[in-house]
Order: structure tokens, then C-alpha cells, then sequence
């Protein structure tokens, strides 16, 4: 009986790096069957089909390096993984998910493949492969196959799961620092930015910075302007309401045309601008009283409404609103022509990627028309102008035309209001003049701010308002980093990273480990078992109290897992046998094993350090994949690698004349004797003695000082199980 079909046996996420890439994949274990018989080049018609059904898969390289060498292998002949692979990602760059890292690998069963591409959510990639396997499927079998509803599946799947661009622009401005993040809510968009003690954490263009108190302060407006005009900042003049009577006396009082608004209301609702008329105002107060608790009435001041996104006490972003019209054609509606004529931009939409919102016929519009006798079933004339909105989005960036003096006073409204990040709508006719010369004025201090309008704006340049985020949060070139030492290997891990961890402790870090023998915070286990896993690791890593981190991997859990890191200060690998780690997780060969294990390598940063046992010529092969420095350890003092190595001026730690000797460039200085270690007994332990030399490299490569270093290892035993 034959199959030809592609299943999959199993779907993986690898949630951090892994043997085949720095970031998130999934890895899927795919079954072609007797279809390993069939290369597309053997299906009749199989290549024009795929290329009508999918026509960007011609922007795919491949191994050719060359725009449609993807393609080109298609029509030479290649297999349904492959292929598997390529579709998959361009679902997902066609969903709104650009770019990516894939491959298709080859297992020791014929018919099997790992097809391995990036997942920046793990949702929304898993769907992209069954909509992928779906359409090479239906490819091969000459029936249709619907991309565009496949597409817009996936399309809506990033949108509900996805961080949204304003969340996003922070988190890649971090990454472009190399700041570690750490997504909190699986489809909201709280962030942690860094790892333990280091970290900070965001909720879009809010931060752990910001006050509960300033966000109640801005969201009572009436309390807002009397402390801003307490300290100078120009504010409209006006006071609070509470009956369509009162609104009109104030409104004598100050002079018509006023503004109308919510106490503390939000995002402009129930905001009523340039009212004239006692009908007006009374239909503007019945409106804003339900939006909030209480209603305004100030002077209406004359301009266009700006918004200044001010982050940390400086200026980073302006945006000017303005009118929106339509044009009459004696045909339509003044609601179809809004359809016409405005919603049909593709940048209006309901979501938070769409840089404008729709324009809806809401209570302010109704009176805008109703000033011009008109309604929204009205059909104006040929080319009469109507006015829908006086001030909608945001759309002009105008950054760099706000007159000092007013960049000045927006980042003391947001100082007296006490908003780390902060909105500041300010109305005026001319953003490059002083207010003062112009009677404009302070309307409104938001906080948590939209950024999308800096990011996107409709006219104008783009503001990097991510990057003054992140600077904001890490200051001076601050890394959002903690020491994290990371420790694989084929034979005692455990005990290395126990000893690590308790040297750590004692040098003054509260200091975190996640291991074979279980979770602990210092010297309290707050879990039993094996928590040498992602899980445990990330647990550690979210936790505000932690000031350094250790973490055991086994191969499986790399494997499998992934790590829980994106860097780390240290990496040690304590041996290499390969056979204990082939034949599980899809590990065949010693190659695979090695590649596996050097992932722990590959993540050492630059300021870093790789611990490896000189004894085992794989390791002595991985020190060239490390990007910082390389500390040997060994038992027997006189091996090649050692000598060279010490000749190059470089660290190691070795057994001398029965002692722990650190070996640099300027000698060999003893740390302790055998006989003094208890888990080396005496040296006679060689195993256990290389465990304690692992961990003696590792803390000195941290910066621990020789004498908490020997007190930790003369001190350290094992429980025996």
C-alpha cells in the first residue's frame, strides 16, 4: 500500500535559541512517505501550479543566492519538506510576518524530515504549516486551494496574537541594543525588557515608571489644569459644569466659541470643539457627562490640535491633526462619501497596524452637520465642501518644527503631571511660534500614549519613538543584563552548576539555578526534581529579585526546548561523549550531538567566557565558535592545548602538585589543595575533580575572588541520593 501524503508526526516549539538558530522555531518531524519517490520535477504541471498559486515565492533565493532560485529547484526537482518549508514562510510573510529563517533536514529514516522555520508566535506559525501542507497538497493533486482566505486566516491570527507595532517597535529597538526580552501575556503586550534584577517592564507606552498617581492625575482633567497652570503652563481658561444651565452661564462667562469635554473621559470621546450655540452646547453636555464622571467647559482655542510624545523629560515626537472634509457630487450621501472619499485609504482601520482610524459619523460629526443643514443621508451638491471632524488623526509629523520654547513647556506639563512617558495635546495656529504669542494652549496629559501616529505618520518622517523608549529605560548603555551561566554537556552537569551556583551565593548575588536536582533561590529549593528545562529557566529569569542565573542543559532540552536565554555571560561545556546523546530527539549522528551541545557556545557574549575541558578535542574545535574568551580547564596540566594556550597569554584552571592552580599570563597562583576539596577526594575522583575545575572557571571568569572561591569548594558537598 502506498501514501502519498505529508503528515506530521510531531510539531515542536523551540522558544529560545537552539542547534539551528539564535531564535524562536518550530520544528516539525514530517512524514512524505512514498512521496520521497516523487520530486516536484516528476509531477506533471506541479511547478506552474505552485508558482500561479503562490507568485512570491519567485522573491525566494535559496541555495542559488539568486531572486528565483527557490523556484529554480522546484522545476529542477526537490522534496515536499523543502518545498514545505518555503510555503510556509511566505504564508507568513504574506499574513504580515516579513522575512525569516527555515530548513529542511534530512533524518536517518527515509521519508522523514525535520523542517525547522522561524516562529515569532508559535500560533500563528503552527496554522502557517498546515495552510502550507494544505496548499502543496493541493498543488500536487490539481485541485483548488483558496491563498487569499488562507492568508487572511493567518492574517487575523497575527493580529489577535502578534505584538501590536507600537509594543513592537520597543521590543526590536531593544533588540537592536542587545537588551534580552521576554513577552509576558500571551497575547497582550506587557513585556519584561531585560532578565532578573536588571530587568524593566512595559505595557506599550507605559513602563514600570509610570505612576499609578500621574495616570490618575491625567485622567482627571479639571485636576490636570489647575496644576499646570499652578506652574506656568498655559492652560485654556474654564471650569467644571454639572447641568446643561451651568454649562451655558460658563460659557458667557468665557466667551463663545468653547470646547465641551468628559472630566475624564479618553481618546476624544464625548469631546465637542468650537461650540457656538445653546442648543449646541446643551446636546455637547448631555453627550460628555456619560462618557465620564463630570463635564468641562473651557475657552475654545483657535488652531489645529498638535500631539507632542514626550518620553523621559525631552521632546521626541510631534504630530499635527487636521480637518477632515468631503467633496460633494450630488450623487452620494455624506455617508457614503465619507466611504468613498476617506475609509477607503488603506491606512484607516480598526486595528492598532492601521496608522489612522476610520471615520464614523459619531455625536460630534452630527453637530458639524447639522451647523452646515445637513445630515448623514444628505446628498450635497457638485462640489460643496462638508466638513465631518475638525480635528482627526494625527497624520502630519511636524517634529521638527516645534519651537523650542513650546518643546520646553510640553516636558513640564509631563513633569508636573509626573508622567515618565506622556501625550501632551496642545492647541495652537502655528507650532513653530511661542505659544504665548498666540494664545494657544495645554488641552489635555495623556498617559500611555499611542505611538503608531510617530510611527506611521500620513505626511512625513517616521520617529524612532521605540528607541527613546528603550534609552529612556536603560540609560548609559545599560544591558538589561544579570551574569547568566549556561551549562551543557554529557557528564555532570548537575554538579557543576550546583557548585557554581553556590559560589555565586557566596560572593553576595541573590542568585538563582535551575538544575537536574531542582529550582533554587540561593539556598532555599523552592522545587524538587528535574527543572533542567525552559520552563524553570524563564521562571528565574522574570524574577526581579534575581542578581545572577544558572542553568543546567541537558541535549534533550536543547533539543527539544530550546534555551531560556538569548546570551550569556558564561558557557561551559564539562565533556563530550556522543553516544550519550544520539538516538534520542531526533539525534543520529556524533555530528548532530556536537551541534547541539555548541549552541551553549554560540551564545557567549563578547564580554563573556567559554568554560571547556581541554581534555576532549571536540570542545578544543568549539572554542573557535566563541565570540569572548575561552577558560580551559583540565586535570592533566601538560596537554598541547593547555601549553598553547597558556602561551597565548590566556586563562585555565589545572591540577598542579596536587593543586588548584589559576593560570594566566602573569603565572600560576594556587586556589586550594586536593585534599582539601571534599568532592575531588583528594583528587583521587577525576571526574568530580574536573567538575570542580569547570565551576572554578566559571566564577573566575565572573570576577569571583580567589577566597570565597576556596571557602566555596573546601565547603561543598553532595547529597547522596
Amino acid at each position: 500500500m502506498t501514501s502519498k501524503d505529508i503528515k506530521f508526526r510531531e510539531i515542536r516549539h523551540l522558544r529560545g535559541p537552539n542547534m539551528w538558530t539564535y531564535r524562536p522555531v518550530l520544528q516539525a518531524i514530517v512524514d512524505i512517505g512514498d512521496l520521497e519517490d516523487c520530486p516536484s520535477n516528476t509531477i506533471p504541471g506541479y511547478y506552474e501550479r505552485l508558482k500561479a498559486l503562490l507568485p512570491s515565492l519567485i522573491e525566494h533565493r535559496c541555495s542559488y543566492g539568486e531572486r528565483g532560485g527557490f523556484l529554480r529547484r522546484v522545476e529542477e526537482g526537490t522534496w515536499p519538506a523543502h518545498i514545505l518549508e518555503h510555503v510556509t514562510l511566505e504564508l507568513q510573510n504574506l499574513a504580515g510576518l516579513p522575512g525569516g529563517f527555515g530548513k529542511a533536514r534530512e533524518t536517518s529514516e527515509r521519508g522523514v524530515y525535520k523542517v525547522i522555520v522561524r516562529a515569532w508566535q508559535e500560533q500563528v506559525t503552527r496554522a502557517a504549516l498546515h495552510e502550507a501542507r494544505e496548499l502543496i497538497m493541493a498543488a500536487m493533486e490539481d485541485r483548488p486551494f483558496d491563498v487569499d482566505a488562507a492568508v487572511e486566516r493567518l492574517a487575523d491570527l497575527v493580529d489577535s496574537r502578534c505584538l501590536g507595532p507600537s509594543t513592537a517597535s520597543i521590543v526590536n529597538a531593544a533588540d537592536d541594543r542587545d537588551i534580552p526580552t521576554i513577552r509576558l501575556l500571551e497575547t497582550g503586550n506587557l513585556v519584561q525588557l531585560g532578565y532578573g534584577a536588571a530587568m524593566r517592564r512595559i505595557w506599550t507606552a507605559e513602563t514600570d515608571r509610570t505612576s499609578a498617581i500621574a495616570e490618575g492625575i491625567s485622567r482627571d482633567k479639571d485636576l490636570t489644569k489647575r496644576l499646570l497652570q499652578n506652574c506656568g503652563v498655559p492652560v485654556p481658561e474654564g471650569r467644571e459644569v454639572d447641568s446643561p444651565e451651568d454649562a451655558w452661564e460658563a460659557a458667557e462667562d468665557i466667551g463663545l466659541p468653547v470646547c465641551v469635554k468628559p472630566v475624564d473621559g479618553n481618546h476624544g470621546r464625548g469631546v465637542f470643539i468650537d461650540v457656538k450655540t445653546r442648543e449646541e452646547i446643551e446636546k455637547a453636555y448631555a453627550i460628555a457627562v456619560d462618557e465620564g464622571s463630570g463635564v468641562l467647559v473651557e475657552r475654545s482655542i483657535p488652531g489645529s490640535e498638535h500631539r507632542l510624545l514626550v518620553i523621559g523629560g525631552k521632546l521626541v515626537a510631534a504630530n499635527r491633526g487636521d480637518m477632515v472634509k468631503v467633496s460633494g457630487d450630488g450623487v452620494h450621501s455624506v455617508r457614503d462619501l465619507i466611504e468613498l472619499q476617506i475609509n477607503c485609504d488603506p491606512r484607516r482601520g480598526p486595528s492598532e497596524s492601521h496608522p489612522l482610524s476610520r471615520i464614523r459619523i459619531d455625536s460630534a460629526a452630527r453637530i458639524e452637520l447639522s451647523r452646515q443643514q445637513l445630515d448623514a443621508d444628505s446628498i450635497p451638491a457638485a462640489g460643496r465642501e462638508v466638513l465631518i471632524q475638525r480635528n482627526a488623526n494625527h497624520e502630519f509629523d511636524v517634529t521638527d518644527d516645534v519651537h523650542p520654547e513650546t518643546a520646553e513647556i510640553a516636558a513640564l506639563a509631563a513633569r508636573v503631571v509626573g508622567l515618565d512617558i506622556a501625550g501632551i495635546d496642545l492647541v495652537c495656529e502655528d507650532i513653530s511660534r511661542p505659544l504665548a504669542e498666540q494664545r494657544g494652549a495645554i488641552v489635555e496629559v495623556n498617559a500611555g500614549p499611542g505611538l503608531l501616529m510617530h510611527l506611521k505618520p500620513g505626511v512625513g518622517k517616521p520617529r524612532p519613538v521605540g528607541q527613546a523608549i528603550v534609552n529612556h529605560l536603560f540609560p548609559n548603555g545599560a544591558s538589561g543584563r544579570i551574569p547568566v551561566v549556561g551549562i551543557t554537556g554529557s557528564h555532570g552537569k548537575t554538579t557543576v552548576a550546583r557548585l557554581v551556583a553556590r559560589l555565586l551565593t557566596l560572593s553576595g548575588r541573590h542568585t538563582g539555578l535551575a538544575c537536574g536536582d531542582g529550582l533554587f533561590f540561593d539556598r532555599r529549593q523552592s522545587e524538587k526534581g528535574d527543572c533542567a528545562h525552559w520552563e524553570h529557566a524563564n521562571r528565574i529569569l522574570m524574577n526581579r529579585a534575581i542578581e545572577a542565573a544558572v542553568f543546567e542543559n541537558g541535549s534533550d532540552a536543547i533539543a527539544t526546548e530550546g534555551l531560556a536565554y538569548d546570551r550569556c555571560q558564561i558557557g561551559v561545556v564539562t565533556n563530550f561523549d556522543a553516544a550519550r546523546h544520539t538516538g534520542r530527539s531526533y539525534i543520529d549522528t556524533p555530528e548532530h550531538a556536537y551541534n547541539v551541545l555548541r549552541t551553549q557556545v554560540n551564545l557567549v557574549l563578547k564580554t563573556g567566557a567559554a568554560v571547556l575541558n581541554a581534555r576532549v578535542p571536540e570542545l578544543q574545535e568549539m572554542a573557535e565558535l566563541c565570540d569572548g574568551e575561552v577558560v580551559y580547564f583540565a586535570y592533566d596540566p601538560s596537554l598541547p592545548a593547555i601549553t598553547a594556550h597558556l602561551e597565548q597569554g590566556r586563562r585555565a584552571v589545572i591540577v598542579r602538585y596536587g593543586q588548584i592552580m589559576l593560570a594566566s599570563s602573569e603565572g600560576e597562583v594556587s586556589l586550594a589543595k586536593l585534599k582539601d576539596v571534599p568532592l575531588t577526594e583528594g583528587g583521587a575522583n577525576v571526574a568530580q575533580t574536573e567538575n570542580v575545575l569547570a565551576a572554578i572557571g566559571a566564577t573566575w571568569a565572573l570576577g569571583v575572588t580567589p577566597d570565597v572561591m576556596r571557602t566555596g569548594i573546601e565547603t561543598f558537598f553532595i547529597e547522596q541520593h
